[in-house]
């Protein structure tokens, strides 16, 4: 794999905030080693009409992004706009050809992506045509070298036990000299962040990292699922 210094990093979250809870920490670690980190939020309001949110949600919502990901550290923030909850009424075709231009516009040599058995069916979405986008069929599949899917408090442990795959992490990230950076980053998400024992709560994330952390002798950390690693 390519030095730290010189990979272009892509975190895809299907909601904003979803890229700070799964993986905050790691892209403030990786931004502070000098890899190019791009963080894209595929949902928004859509071109017509929501049926449950007005488009003035995602001006607010985007604006705690922005912050966000300023905290961060990150290169560059980029938004999609297939309507949120939404996903899977989509043409498969026409979001498999949305987010296979989104990543081959950005080349990344390594992809976060959701877990593909979070509740959320944006999610579930996501990750499919992310699948689609890393085949190594195409020249941007194969200059990926890895493919992670991160957890997401409230959506990844909220399957149904046993009927489907768990989260079980292969790969740990230490965070624990940027914990408080993306506990500073989600506390920009005002309009998401829950009060404590809430799973979106600031208690709750911090508490998800030191656990992770504690698996592998480590005061903080985020895990993830390894799909590609390529040496």
């Amino acid at each position: 794999m390519s030095s730290a210094s010189t990979r272009r990093i892509l975190v895809v979250a299907p909601h904003a905030d979803d890229e700070t809870l799964g993986c905050g920490g790691t892209i403030a670690r990786r931004a502070a080693e000098g890899c190019e980190v791009h963080v894209a939020v595929v949902t928004g309001h859509g071109a017509t009409p929501h049926p449950l949110w007005p488009a003035s949600l995602w001006d607010r919502i985007r604006g705690e992004a922005r912050r966000a990901v300023e905290v961060l550290g990150v290169h560059r923030l980029h938004f999609e706009e297939v309507p949120a909850a939404l996903v899977a009424d989509q043409p498969v075709w026409q979001l498999n050809k949305a987010i296979g231009a989104l990543v081959e516009s950005i080349q990344p040599d390594v992809l976060y992506a959701p877990f593909p058995f979070d509740l959320h069916k944006d999610h579930r979405e996501v990750f499919h045509a992310l699948s689609v986008a890393w085949r190594t069929s195409s020249p941007t599949g194969r200059k990926l070298r890895a493919v992670y899917c991160y957890e997401v408090p409230s959506e990844t442990h909220w399957n149904a036990p046993y009927l489907e795959a768990g989260f079980l992490p292969n790969v740990w990230v230490e965070i624990s000299a940027h914990l408080e950076t993306k506990l500073r980053a989600l506390a920009c998400y005002e309009s998401q962040i829950r009060p404590a024992p809430d799973a979106r709560s600031i208690d709750a994330v911090r508490a998800l990292a030191v656990w992770r952390g504690s698996q592998q002798a480590m005061a903080a950390a985020e895990a993830f699922v390894a799909i590609r690693l390529l040496e």
